[in-house]
């Protein structure tokens, strides 16, 4: 099996514009989160909340004449709470759908008009925002709905363009534009706001998506056999280096599906990991101004910074996976389980140790950078697992982890929030010890029943072996 050269390969265009894609998801996906602070009337936001008195104030602001030609709204903060989650009401809905369409109609169409979808309801939003909470609501659940489809269908291309000891690299490049669109959006529009109004901050990312999407239906095929300007060698590479892991039968094998251990070891994993993420991605915004009294928000540089960390590791982390596996011998499995204890006991130690570093707010950034940093090694860990044991079905498999790790988006924060009524550092402890010890679960729970192999029912084989 002669590897081929991956400078300017099909598969190599495939992993850059998936990374451009989710890097617009991402910012898609983020932008509200900035905009909002700019959408609500300031007085209507700060429902009297008690900021603790631990530590010494530190933000000099100087208020810098900005650009308010914007409309204001008046919307309680729960009202907010409901428009930063409706999201993810939409976006849990089409996981498991979205990873079975994708086996029956090829991911690039399912993946391309998730994007296209999103990025055409984010240009609406400003519209729907002067209708009504309800519109904005329903538009944000929408986009929702389109990105959902995104993973599972990514994966599913995955399957039958990744040869085996590159999944890790291809994968880590596709999926690490994730968090480079969270690094660049959070500041960005925060400039854009600053510097123009909010409105321009969805309609800049939703035409940046639309453009994209013209790119993705033009260069992208669903399978190395259907490509347009594929190499001769590189489709008979990756053909022949999968030949023995996709099954032919075209019905889901649902029942050995739910029932196999792997899978669930991937769920648990999944799930924790999120649970942490989220929780972080939500609050630590809060954390900083109520607690450390320091605004991240007029620091947009502070609140990238772990994102930027994870993307570099994603990437690097992708590189190590394979070369581990190819050059050094060591089996998939065993570099799964690594992978995801590194990127699941190193966060949760972090963490904690946030919690505990008192008013050293330069400290507490380092903390949660490196926590949120050591994270990007779960990508090459049970994150492409799916991939490994089933990879005709890892796009329903990715469908089924994600559905179960979308909840902690939605319960997380609602749980830390009513756990900090009076913002004291000892609550933020607990939230702390929380995540912490639902990460450690997974890790461990990971490495007990993880598998590195395909499994029996994900060849096509496996029915006859029954009778």
């Amino acid at each position: 099996l002669v590897s081929v050269p991956a400078c300017c390969s099909a598969r190599y265009n495939l992993a850059l514009l998936a990374c451009f894609g989710f890097f617009l998801l991402y910012a898609l996906r983020v932008n509200l989160s900035v905009a909002l602070v700019d959408m609500v009337e300031p007085n209507t936001s700060s429902a009297k909340n008690v900021t603790s008195n631990v530590c010494p104030e530190h933000s000099s602001t100087i208020n810098v004449p900005r650009n308010t030609t914007g409309e204001k709204y008046s919307w309680d903060a729960e009202t907010q709470g409901w428009i930063l989650g409706s999201f993810f009401y939409g976006y849990i809905i089409t996981q498991i759908p979205g990873g079975y369409l994708a086996s029956r109609i090829g991911g690039k169409l399912l993946l391309g008009f998730g994007i296209f979808g999103t990025s055409v309801f984010t240009l609406l939003t400003p519209l729907a925002a002067n209708l009504g909470v309800g519109y904005l609501i329903a538009v944000r659940a929408l986009e929702g709905l389109g990105e959902g489809v995104t993973f599972p269908a990514m994966h599913s291309m995955w399957s039958s363009w990744a040869p085996p000891l590159e999944r890790s690299k291809l994968l880590s490049i596709s999926y690490a534009g994730a968090q480079l669109g969270t690094v660049v959006s959070l500041p960005l529009s925060g400039l854009i706001c600053y510097y123009m109004n909010w409105v321009y901050v969805f309609y800049i990312f939703g035409a940046l998506g639309v453009l994209w999407w013209f790119f993705w239906m033009l260069l992208v095929s669903d399978t190395p056999e259907t490509h347009r300007s594929i190499s001769h060698a590189e489709r008979e590479y990756i053909l022949s280096s999968l030949k023995d892991q996709l099954s032919t039968q075209k019905s889901v094998p649902w029942g050995p599906m739910l029932g196999s251990l792997p899978l669930w070891a991937i769920v648990v994993a999944h799930f924790s990991y999120n649970w942490t993420f989220y929780t972080l991605l939500t609050l630590l915004p809060t954390y900083m101004k109520e607690i450390l009294r320091f605004d991240a928000q007029e620091n947009g540089f502070l609140s990238a910074l772990p994102y930027f960390g994870c993307w570099l590791c994603i990437i690097l982390s992708g590189q190590i996976a394979d070369y581990l596996r190819e050059k050094q011998n060591f089996s998939t499995v065993c570099v799964r389980k690594c992978f995801t204890l590194i990127g699941m006991i190193g966060p949760a130690l972090f963490l904690v140790a946030a919690g505990f570093i008192g008013c050293d707010y330069a400290l507490a950034v380092a903390f949660v950078t490196i926590s949120t940093t050591l994270g990007g090694f779960c990508t090459s860990g049970y994150s492409i697992n799916h991939l490994d044991i089933a990879p005709s079905y890892a796009g329903i498999l990715l469908g089924i982890t994600n559905s179960f790790a979308t909840i902690p988006g939605m319960v997380g924060p609602v749980i830390a929030k009513s756990l900090t009524h009076n913002n004291t550092v000892e609550e933020w402890q607990m939230v702390f010890y929380i995540a912490a010890s639902i990460n450690l679960f997974g890790a461990i729970f990971f490495a007990l029943f993880a598998s590195g192999e395909v499994q029996d029912w994900a060849i096509s084989g496996y029915h006859l072996h029954r009778n």
